[in-house]
């Protein structure tokens, strides 16, 4: 009952009474533990007007004991014929006895509904389970330990980031101002969709959810990468500039289209199969995944269409990063015309 309490030792508990009314017990030594209690169900009593009713079977030593005990409380006067049936630190129930019980069953009755008799016999049943708890280590968590760990997250993206605009700006040159436009619109995209969507479908930027946009940083640059490899080859092969843009794009589209599609089949497996956390991070990698799809078909494409237009772009300035001499091209194949034959001398024919 007590706290540290032994079932030898006399303590005193608190339980409430029929009325609902909270009570003091003073108890005596444990006469029977629950390891006695064989089995206890609740039981309509339908012959008598007894209702719901507590049925309880003992063990042999169990029924020893009980009979004893009722022996002994069956003698007393209210209050002093109860006995107290006590589990963690609380009275539930204090039925008293008017006679000895030694046929190794007993029945509680009261003002029981289903719920109570149904509760209480399961906690006769299994009120005492033979476990034991060991204490292997204590550890004292910080209320700022969660925002130290996300900030640290953030710092992690933003390096991560910034690696990867410095690998654009010293490979593609003038071409990373196009990579870094686009990372900056579906960036700000995805922020606006997880800004509507956190309070409907209850998502928080956690940790989980910051790597995957981590991990989506580097699968957005790698679309752009496919891309502007496509249109390289293309000046490589001879072409100008506007035409390496058109016929680069088909070739490039399908294998970003195959390449998301797979990132994107990857998180809603995580986001159907898991849950907690990491649906987080299931949840803002499909994000990123498609708008890498809306981002690239609608931006992308339409502004490298619009730069090779211009001068430093299509005329493969040294930083443009289109240079055909850097990449290696082939001279452009210029068609050459046959001479044609003069007439013919009617003398030599």
């Amino acid at each position: 009952a007590g706290d540290g309490a032994k079932p030898a030792d006399s303590t005193v508990a608190c339980g409430q009474n029929s009325q609902g009314q909270w009570q003091k017990y003073i108890l005596g030594p444990a006469a029977v533990d629950g390891t006695d209690v064989d089995k206890a169900q609740a039981v309509f009593n339908t012959q008598t007007a007894a209702g719901w009713t507590v049925t309880m079977k003992f063990t042999d030593a169990g029924s020893k004991k009980f009979a004893d005990i009722t022996g002994k409380l069956a003698q007393n006067q209210s209050p002093q014929n109860q006995f107290a049936i006590a589990l963690d630190n609380e009275v539930v129930s204090d039925p008293y006895v008017s006679q000895a019980l030694t046929g190794g069953s007993a029945e509680i009755s009261g003002s029981f509904d289903q719920e109570e008799a149904q509760s209480l016999a399961n906690m006769l049943s299994y009120g005492a389970l033979p476990l034991s708890f060991k204490e292997d280590s204590v550890t004292t968590v910080t209320a700022a330990l969660g925002g130290e760990q996300l900030k640290a997250g953030l710092i992690a993206g933003a390096i991560g980031l910034a690696l990867v605009v410095l690998y654009l700006l010293l490979y593609y040159r003038g071409l990373s101002f196009i990579a870094v436009a686009s990372l900056l619109v579906s960036a700000g995209l995805t922020y606006v969709i997880m800004a509507l969507l956190g309070p409907t479908i209850g998502f928080a930027l956690n940790l989980p959810a910051v790597c995957g946009a981590i991990v989506a940083i580097g699968i957005t640059a790698d679309s752009f990468i496919v891309y502007f490899e496509r249109v390289r080859d293309e000046i490589r092969e001879g072409r100008s500039l506007r035409p390496a843009v058109e016929r680069g794009w088909p070739r490039a589209r399908r294998t970003i289209l195959v390449s998301d599609f797979v990132s994107f089949l990857a998180a809603a497996v995580l986001f159907i199969v898991t849950v907690g956390k990491v649906q987080g991070f299931a949840f803002t990698l499909g994000l990123t995944t498609l708008l890498d799809v809306v981002v690239v078909f609608l931006f992308t494409k339409p502004l490298l269409t619009l730069m090779a237009r211009r001068k430093f772009f299509a005329s493969g300035h040294k930083w443009s990063g289109l240079d055909p001499k850097s990449l290696g091209a082939k001279p452009p194949l210029r068609r050459t015309r046959r001479p044609s034959a003069g007439p013919v001398d009617p003398k030599e024919a």
